[in-house]
């Protein structure tokens, strides 16, 4: 009797001797004594094929196979597959541009990128996507559980809630409209409409002419608007309750993606105690961390010298530019800092930075004073993954505040009737999907988190 087996990780539950069919990529060839050895590659795992003689398949073949299960403590699972008939589905083309089956640290990130099809056919690259996939699934049940509405809304905008900075144009019959920032506007008026709680996983655009490791044009947004908030408070409370969420799903169901990178994610319960800090304080909290660092590389030299060493060299280098420095934003240093020392302190690199100056949020963020904003931001393992805040439901105190932002009521006035008619407080925020894979994972720039990764340079595959 023949068994179909759905995926190879189903081989260790089959019984020795008995017949079974697999079908998957040729991963690997090896020819040994007149036998051949041919590693089977689907989307569980590997199985190892026996075969007589020798083969003239290509590696990347896509093969049906059917045989008999046999014990090998040596093969992947601790089984193998005797074959007794091969069907090749679609023969591959001997001419590949890079060893699927080799060591991908030692190609080089644009020919992977290059080669997107073929690259993510390699076991560890697609496991970054498995873990994308946990992290999006994860934050869908938490917020479905919590009573959030999903929502889909249009990435074709006449305008953009923040100006027209940032925006990607694009021809639409008579007229130019823009791609999406955000649903923010969307968001929003679902708030007002009664839903109260919603969230939105879909692309979002920035024309930025950014080409950094933390930059795309092209990204997932994970988004969140709540309603009846009192402050930004209420938003961070609810992203550690998902991060928590999300990394004990991460932890439960791939462990081998994690292991695959060398990856670990922080122990749920370490989330709740990441702090929160004052934008301003967190500056000199930044200041006081540089200092740190730049004394203990002194400290260092310090003891290199007394073994014989100079230090002059070292000691000049951990000072010059580094002890005290001028911090006077949330700068990608300072968020690496501010992390370092979340880590040391509280056992997880995770900040939460609010009271934002209004001169760095939109116009539509709530004032927490005269000069500062009840606004925040994530920072990750060294990363910004989330921007969010209170928003201004107040009709009248949006149109007093649009000059000083260079706006005008006419040019929003779909966004402003919203809280014409009546609109509850409320706020959100925004995970980049992306980030948040790459800081999980341990990856050097985001573009590896993206399948299809659009920046100033690449609009293909």
């Amino acid at each position: 009797m023949r068994v179909l087996a759905k995926a190879v990780s189903e081989l260790a539950r089959a019984e020795p001797g008995k017949m079974i069919e697999l079908s998957g990529w040729v991963h690997r060839i090896r020819e040994l004594g007149g036998v051949s050895f041919i590693m089977l590659r689907d989307r569980s795992g590997l199985v190892q094929l026996v075969l007589e003689g020798k083969t003239d398949l290509t590696l990347e073949s896509v093969v049906s196979v059917q045989g008999t299960v046999a014990v090998n403590d040596k093969a992947p699972g601790g089984a193998e597959v005797c074959v007794q008939h091969m069907s090749v589905l679609s023969r591959a083309e001997p001419d590949l541009p890079f060893p699927v089956n080799g060591d991908m640290s030692k190609v080089g990130l644009d020919v992977i990128l290059d080669n997107r099809p073929l690259s993510l056919r390699n076991p560890r690259i697609r496991s970054i996507f498995r873990v994308q996939s946990t992290i999006i699934e994860a934050f869908t049940e938490y917020l479905r559980r919590e009573d959030f509405t999903e929502i889909k809304t249009s990435k074709l905008i006449g305008s953009g809630t923040e100006g027209g900075t940032g925006l990607f144009e694009v021809d639409y019959f008579d007229r130019k409209v823009y791609l999406a920032q955000s649903p923010q506007f969307y968001k929003q008026t679902m708030i007002a409409s009664g839903l109260e709680r919603v969230f939105e996983i879909a692309p979002a655009y920035r024309a930025e002419k950014h080409d950094t490791p933390r930059h795309l044009n092209e990204y997932v947004s994970l988004d969140v608007e709540m309603a009846f908030i009192s402050s930004e408070a209420d938003l961070i409370e609810l992203e550690k309750h998902l991060l928590a969420h999300i990394f004990e799903a991460l932890a439960r169901k791939n462990a081998e993606d994690l292991a695959a990178w060398n990856a670990t994610v922080p122990d749920p319960d370490l989330v709740f105690k990441a702090p929160t800090i004052a934008h301003d304080e967190a500056l000199d909290l930044a200041r006081s961390e540089a200092g740190r660092g730049a004394a203990g590389a002194v400290a260092g030299a310090a003891v290199g010298a007394t073994a014989g060493h100079s230090a002059a060299g070292a000691t000049a280098g951990a000072t010059a530019g580094s002890a005290n420095p001028a911090f006077f934003e949330i700068s990608p240093e300072v968020e690496r800092l501010l992390c370092t020392w979340a880590g040391r302190e509280r056992g997880i690199e995770l900040v939460f930075v609010n009271q934002f100056p209004r001169r760095h949020r939109p116009f539509y963020t709530y004032p927490s004073s005269a000069t500062h904003t009840m606004s925040f931001d994530a920072l990750f393992r060294g990363l910004e993954i989330t921007t969010g805040g209170r928003r201004q439901e107040q009709y009248q105190a949006l149109l007093e505040v649009l000059p000083r932002f260079g706006l005008k009521a006419e040019d929003l006035k779909d966004y402003l009737m919203v809280f014409k008619y009546g609109c509850p407080p409320h706020g959100g925020f925004a995970i980049g999907c992306e980030r948040l894979t790459q800081k999980v994972l341990g990856l050097s720039n985001v573009k590896e988190a993206s399948l299809f990764p659009r920046d100033r340079r690449r609009v293909s595959p």
